[in-house]
């Protein structure tokens, strides 16, 4: 068990994997196959460190739905608990305001809050707020339904998500119904949108990421993990069981996301049906083998580099995406850049990682966690 929150060991480090590659790995290594340019990595290493352009899932489109994922993971541990403690009315109010403060969050990180100027705010259009949302959606499962109920009530919020995803649009970038509902709700709030002189709505034809229809279905990814963490929690007694049962789950569920791809298209920027079960089986799969791994077999030593971000997910988030530490690094090595040529900037990457990474790590050892 993890000492920091009760709960199991293997939760913290897989969110930590997600966000060591998110934060970490991934700047860096990106950058660095990009210089080397070897056209054997670029067509397979390189190629899963980007996202995939419309249709299919690679490796690093994977990130943001563990990252969703792993949130519901937790929510059985900490929902019932505090609702014993404090009523339906704490609860909620808890319930919201974490809510409230991620929106918020993701606005700061991505919606131009910062830039101060009211014309370049978009307001719905972050990972952070679609944890937010499918957080706030997912919560009455966990508790009033049991896990059954749960798992049908997933069944009818895809069913209604792809219903009218199949009777009206198609599902090309703009023409698909989701990307219709944002630009009716949105407006001139959507990222990638302007207002042109004669005051109408430009939206931006690079811009296809959906966030209000996919809400339905951001719901459905949180609160498949919060089915993991409520199996996870049911069967501490008999863990060999349970980890047999999270695999089981990871294959039903990459079968039926393969399955449902050949009648819906598997899209990560509009968060399709398909998307959801397929990448829903990965999250299982990959919490089976560190369940399996660490909490089955023991091997709960040296973990402690992950559990820097694992146990501040949010904060290495929020120092990842908003902070940029590669001027400190540039103010100290500038005098490397004669030498290094096209690697500087890797350089600058690196130690960018590196100083987001000792900011994580003193945080942990002084047990300074943000509680969000």
């Amino acid at each position: 068990m993890n000492k920091n929150n009760g709960r199991l060991l293997s939760l913290d480090v897989l969110r930590g994997l997600d966000l060591m590659l998110l934060v970490g790995l991934q700047p860096v290594l990106r950058v660095f196959l990009i210089e080397l340019d070897c056209p054997a990595l670029n067509d397979t290493l390189l190629y899963h460190l980007d996202h995939a352009e419309w249709e299919g899932l690679r490796v690093w489109d994977m990130v943001m739905p563990l990252f969703l994922f792993m949130s519901g993971v937790t929510m059985p541990y900490s929902l019932p608990k505090y609702r014993t403690q404090n009523g339906d009315a704490g609860v909620w109010k808890r319930i919201l305001k974490r809510f409230a403060l991620l929106f918020l969050l993701g606005m700061v990180v991505q919606g131009n809050v910062l830039s101060l100027d009211p014309s370049r705010v978009y307001i719905y259009s972050n990972t952070l707020q679609a944890i937010a949302v499918g957080y706030l959606l997912a919560a009455p499962l966990v508790l009033y339904m049991k896990p059954k109920w749960q798992l049908l009530a997933i069944v009818v919020l895809l069913a209604i998500y792809s219903l009218p995803m199949h009777l009206w649009g198609d599902w090309s970038p703009q023409g698909n119904f989701a990307a219709v509902v944002d630009k009716a709700v949105l407006g001139r709030f959507r990222d990638g949108s302007i207002v042109a002189a004669d005051g109408t709505v430009q939206f931006a034809a690079w811009y296809d990421y959906t966030w209000i229809w996919s809400s339905i279905t951001f719901c459905c990814t949180v609160a498949l993990g919060s089915f993991a963490g409520q199996m996870a929690k049911n069967g501490n007694g008999n863990r060999p069981a349970t980890a047999k049962r999270l695999f089981v789950m990871a294959v039903l569920l990459l079968a039926t996301g393969l399955l449902s791809g050949m009648f819906q298209p598997v899209i990560k920027r509009i968060w399709s049906a398909s998307m959801v079960l397929y990448s829903a089986g990965w999250c299982y799969l990959l919490l089976a083998l560190f369940y399996w791994w660490i909490d089955v077999k023991g091997h709960t030593k040296g973990w402690g580099w992950l559990l820097c971000y694992g146990c501040n997910a949010i904060t290495a988030y929020l120092i990842g995406e908003l902070i940029n530490f590669r001027g400190v690094a540039a103010s100290l090595l500038y005098g490397t850049e004669q030498y290094l040529e096209g690697w500087y900037p890797v350089l600058l990457v690196a130690c960018n990682s590196l100083i987001v990474f000792f900011i994580l790590k003193f945080m942990y050892k002084n047990k300074l966690f943000l509680k969000v």
